[in-house]
């Protein structure tokens, strides 16, 4: 403990961090080593929550003697100089394991490494709680551990596979304590080890990974010869059991009910080599055999074993040159039992032994494709054991089957051909001149399309229809949605015969069209595969495309005089290049040429759909819902009528007719549209003539005060009573200073006294009321700043005419005036001007009494003049 006292300070510091006790442990019991073997002794400390690291010092004590410092992980100088060599060589050195745990090691043990071996850790506690040191004992033995081989040096032994073999290896041990011995056998194979049987210490056997089974059947042994032999055996050798093998012998002692290694030695024993056995399996390269007859292909095996083995045969067949690819299957085997496993028209017999026949009965074009022999040789083992000792695949033997291809021809032919669209289309596809025709052969027939072409570019064909062996229909993509829908239609009249139908011809349907008839034959599985494939000549569905031609003729049926009457207007249609026509017509009106009220404006009337059915379109007078009629009066000729005519109704009126023709049963196709010729309304009146004008006697108002505009109607012509006439009257305004805003309408009056007014952003008023017979008053009360601005008015008027119904008359517009909307200047200013007088007239008086103050107080001095200064002044003023 002198040294202790030696240990820097900051030792002492950290020691002092501890808060609580600690353990030292090293191994329990007696470690026991061999001479030349390594001393490992680990050293820990529990219950340690001290600095990151834990200093650790080992002594050495011989039995009989003191303590010896041996070595330290703080302190460089710590070890005696009988070790400092030792451990400059590196043969005791300290492994630092974790933080609180290290470990001494010894190299090359000598008898003089004997003794006890104390691991501490130190410490300058004022509390010492628990432990800071323990002791382990240590005792060193002689090497009395022989291990040896059978023989030197090692053989090398060349077997086949399935043959048995020996390997031996001696070991003994001459400790004057109680050992045991363990061994295990090891196989090198390159650079991979493989464990094949072990016998521990505690006398239990262990097989290695691969050879549990072969252990349990006894293929693979282990015993002792003697007192110091042990012996390998292998009955039936394999080719994994190729390689270097090793005996590895280990020597362990008990401790107090431990066990302990104490050393380990390993020798090369032989080399073994596994001598590949010779198979082959050839077959016949080419084949050929006719339709309905036999195949009888032979396998013959070629092999170097003659002893007790078993041959396994088995015949496969592949479309393809390859038996790996997916498809192959298995048509029979032979196990090795002689054993045969076949399918029905095949049968595998064994001629002889290296010669094994294949049989096929009623050959069909099925059997044509490649055939493989697989043969596998089997060799007993242990127990009634097999395993395979050989495999070998023969090349493909190629095998075609010949026979009578059916002769037929095949035509093509338009029953029914489509004079233009929306015409039925119908191709009869015939098979004639039929030849070696037998019951199991089966016709079908696929469909193909292809377009006309003018230039030389390759056209492909685009499948309609295909029908398989078993006559089950598929639709290819261009026909799938028409065949769902009926319009395509492929059927089979006769035995001989197929047929396709087009319901309803398009455009899109004109091209050339074929057939393709294919021969299936009956396979023994009751399949049918297709033999042979005859192709028709191609018929091509054509017709010329003629522009559509409608023609709209409208006459006036009778003449047209005055407002009130009824207007009448005929329209005869005829057409041309049209199937089946049936025709819808819409009448339209348009201004006359030099009204400039609402200039290239087309208004829809009335409108009769190909179903006849009416509709009124934009004709929007209630009051004359049923004031238009539009009949048909014949499959090519319409009639509308116009009831109790206007004055504003003057204008061109057309027939717009479309001509349409069925697809599809109920649906319509577009054909041909037209406008026929207009014919005009013109009211040759000779009645008033009205004007308005807008006149305010407040244009310039101040805001708040009441706004007045009125609107004054005039009356030039013919004079009318005040109840033979009425107005619709508009006000409109534009908030800006020119006309360059969109005007917005304020109020408006009905000719039946109905007032209606817009909504405003802002608190002024509107009304508009009617004071005379041709005046109308707008009044704005409570003006604001956005009611500035143009106004002007709008009047419809309405004349009643002799026969006793009112005529609307074409709308008119004043002029606008504008109206400025001013702000009071005095009423607005009044109140900040007196309080900005009165705060000033308070603020002049303050800094006046503030000023008087510092002069008369704080800035008062006496200014002294002499009187010569004085009269010097004088004097200079009267100069």
């Amino acid at each position: 403990m002198g040294r202790l006292a030696s240990r820097p300070l900051l030792l002492a510091l950290l020691s002092l961090a501890l808060c609580r006790g600690r353990v030292v442990r090293v191994p329990t019991g007696t470690l026991v080593r061999v001479v030349g073997t390594e001393l490992v002794i680990p050293c820990n400390v529990s219950d340690y929550d001290g600095p990151s690291e834990q200093n650790f010092d080992w002594s050495f004590s011989s039995l009989g003697s003191s303590f010896v410092e041996l070595a330290s992980t703080w302190e460089v100088g710590f070890p005696a100089q009988l070790y400092q060599e030792r451990l400059q060589r590196g043969e005791i050195l300290l492994r630092r394991t974790a933080n609180d745990a290290v470990e001494l090691h010894i190299k090359n043990v000598q008898p003089s490494d004997q003794g006890h071996y104390k691991c501490s850790t130190p410490s300058t506690d004022a509390t010492v709680q628990g432990n800071y040191e323990d002791t382990v004992q240590v005792k060193v033995l002689a090497d009395s551990l022989h291990v040896g081989p059978s023989a030197r040096p090692p053989p090398s032994l060349s077997l086949r596979e399935g043959e048995p073999f020996e390997l031996r290896c001696t070991a003994a041990s001459a400790s004057p304590l109680h050992t045991h011995l363990a061994l295990l056998w090891e196989v090198h194979r390159g650079p991979a080890r493989r464990s094949v049987l072990a016998l521990t210490h505690e006398g239990r056997f262990h097989p290695g990974l691969g050879y549990e089974q072969r252990y349990h059947s006894g293929d693979v042994r282990l015993d002792t010869v003697g007192s110091d032999a042990y012996r390998l055996s292998v009955s039936r050798a394999l080719s994994a059991d190729q390689g270097s093998y090793r005996c590895i012998v280990s020597e362990w002692i008990a401790e107090q009910g431990n066990w302990q290694e104490i050393q380990e030695k390993a020798v090369e024993v032989a080399t073994v080599v596994i001598q590949p056995t010779v198979l082959r399996a050839a077959v016949p390269k080419n084949v050929s055999v006719a339709e309905g007859k036999e195949l009888d292909l032979t396998c013959n095996i070629t092999t170097d074993r003659a002893d007790d083995i078993r041959p396994e045969v088995m015949w496969s067949f592949s479309r393809m040159p390859d038996s790996t690819l997916p498809g192959s299957r298995v048509l029979a085997r032979l196990d090795r039992d002689s054993l045969v496993h076949s399918s029905p028209h095949v049968a595998l017999s064994h001629v002889d032994a290296r010669s094994y026949h294949l049989l096929v009965w009623d050959v069909s074009k099925e059997n044509s494709g490649y055939y493989f022999c697989h043969v596998s040789l089997w060799a007993p083992g242990h127990n009634r054991s097999w395993h395979k000792v050989a495999e070998a695949v023969s090349s493909p033997a190629g095998v075609g089957v010949t026979w009578l291809e059916p002769d037929y021809q095949v035509y093509l032919n338009a029953s029914k051909v489509p004079g233009f669209a929306d015409d039925p289309t119908e191709l009869a596809c015939r098979v004639v001149d039929t030849k070696n025709g037998e019951a199991n052969v089966r016709f079908t027939v696929s469909w193909y399309y292809r377009m006309n072409r003018r230039s030389d570019n390759v056209v492909t064909s685009e499948l309609l229809a295909v029908m398989d062996g078993d006559w089950t229909l598929k639709y290819g993509e261009r026909s799938k949605q028409r065949a769902q829908d009926g319009d395509f239609i492929f059927s089979k009249e006769h035995t001989d015969t197929f047929n396709f139908r087009i319901q309803r011809t398009t455009e899109e349907d004109r091209g050339n069209y074929y057939c393709v008839v294919s021969a299936w034959t009956k396979q023994r599985n009751n399949s049918w595969v297709k033999s042979k494939d005859v192709f028709s000549k191609p018929v091509n569905i054509f017709w010329a495309l003629e522009d559509s031609v409608l023609v709209v003729k409208a006459r006036q049926p009778k003449p047209f005089f005055a407002a009130g009457n009824t207007f009448e207007m005929t329209c005869k249609v005829s057409s041309k290049n049209i199937k089946s026509p049936r025709y819808s017509v819409l009448i339209t009106a348009e201004k006359p040429v030099g009204d400039l009220s609402s200039p290239n404006e087309t208004k829809y009337i009335i409108s009769l759909d190909q179903d006849s059915v009416v509709k009124l379109e934009n004709w929007t007078d209630a009051s004359r819902v049923d004031g238009v009629v539009l009949e048909k009066v014949q499959e090519d000729e319409f009639r509308y009528r116009m009831y109790q005519t206007q004055v504003s109704d003057a204008g061109l009126y057309r027939c717009m007719v479309t001509a349409w023709s069925p697809v599809r049963g109920s649906l319509w196709r577009e054909a041909a549209t037209s406008l026929s010729n207009p014919i005009e309304i013109d009211f040759q009146t000779s009645g008033p003539i009205f004007n308005a004008s807008v006149h305010s006697d407040t244009p310039s108002v101040i805001r708040g005060d009441l706004i007045k505009l009125f609107c004054i109607i005039t009356v030039e012509g013919a004079a009318l009573d005040p109840d033979d006439m009425a107005f619709d009257v508009s006000w409109f305004a534009v908030h800006s200073f020119g006309l360059d805003k969109a005007p917005v309408l304020l109020s408006s009056l009905d000719r039946k006294g109905i007032v209606t007014t817009s909504r405003r952003d802002w608190k002024s008023d509107l009304s508009l009321e009617r004071v005379s017979v041709l005046e109308f008053l707008l009044q704005v009360h409570g003006s604001e700043d956005q009611d500035f601005g143009n106004y002007y008015c709008s009047v419809t008027p309405w004349v009643k005419s002799p026969t006793g119904s009112w005529q609307k008359e074409a709308e008119i517009h004043s002029k606008p005036v504008f109206i400025t909307v001013k702000m009071d200047v005095l009423n607005a200013f009044k109140y900040p001007l007196l309080i900005g007088v009165g705060l000033s007239t308070v603020i002049g008086l303050l800094s006046c009494l503030i000023g008087y103050c510092s002069s008369h107080w704080c800035c008062k001095k006496e200014v002294q003049e002499t009187r010569r200064e004085r009269r010097r002044l004088m004097s200079m003023e009267m100069d």
